[in-house]
């Protein structure tokens, strides 16, 4: 079984093809070219190196959300497409879940942080239970006042955080959290398109799989050009 993992979220890009028991190609760029320039090329890469056609494929995971508004239009988008011409399913996979995957089975919580702009992060809390990543706050955009709010209530925890967020909030949550704060290394901080494809294939092994037609980013709060409408038009937009 192979799948192919795709993640355009932030200002990276990845690809990577992994199999049931192993990664077998990954491409990860940082080079502040669109993704609409790396993306087809990435994808055409690894699987030029994994040594598979697409019709090998069993599944495509994309990041699904939070992220850039361009970024997950562009990821989504192509994984629907190339779901829709190989008859395969495609999985939508949440960015901060699969952030949290690069620190597998890290002690205590893990809090991925992006940067959202506006003094906002996009967050959410998780705990490895077994092998499995435990949800222990739902995602949100918030701003860092309430994100160290959000983790009052886990007294005395160490908190792993990692994600483009560190760089900008790091040294007030250091300030703040004390001992408690431990940040990731470098290269875990970043949404890896390997991570995507492996939560990605262990659904497809669950048969937990929806109707990719109507798969949708997930932006955790509205775009700009939403808020100029209602702002224009003086109430909230359908």
């Amino acid at each position: 079984m192979y799948v192919l993992g795709i993640d355009t979220a932030t200002r990276v890009a990845g690809a990577a093809v992994i199999g049931e028991d192993r990664l077998i190609s990954e491409r990860f760029v940082n080079n502040l070219k669109t993704h609409s320039q790396n993306i087809i090329p990435m994808i055409r890469q690894v699987m030029e190196d994994a040594g598979i056609k697409p019709k090998h494929l069993h599944g495509i995971a994309v990041t699904g959300g939070p992220g850039s508004f361009t970024g997950l239009r562009i990821g989504m988008s192509v994984a629907k497409t190339m779901g829709l011409a190989l008859n395969i399913p495609v999985l939508g996979i949440s960015t901060l879940r699969a952030l949290a995957w690069n620190v597998y089975l890290a002690e205590g919580l893990i809090c991925p942080i992006l940067d959202a702009r506006k003094h906002e992060v996009y967050t959410c809390l998780y705990r490895f239970a077994g092998r499995d990543l435990e949800e222990m706050a739902e995602p949100a955009a918030l701003s860092l006042e309430g994100l160290l709010s959000r983790l009052s209530r886990f007294k005395r925890e160490k908190i792993t955080f990692l994600g483009d967020g560190v760089p900008v909030y790091g040294d007030t949550i250091k300030e703040k959290l004390g001992e408690r704060a431990f940040f990731a290394a470098m290269i875990h901080s970043f949404p890896r398109a390997s991570a995507v494809a492996e939560l990605g294939l262990a659904r497809l092994k669950e048969s937990r799989l929806s109707d990719s037609t109507f798969l949708q980013p997930v932006y955790l709060r509205k775009s700009e050009a939403e808020l100029t409408w209602e702002t224009k038009h003086g109430h909230t937009s359908v």
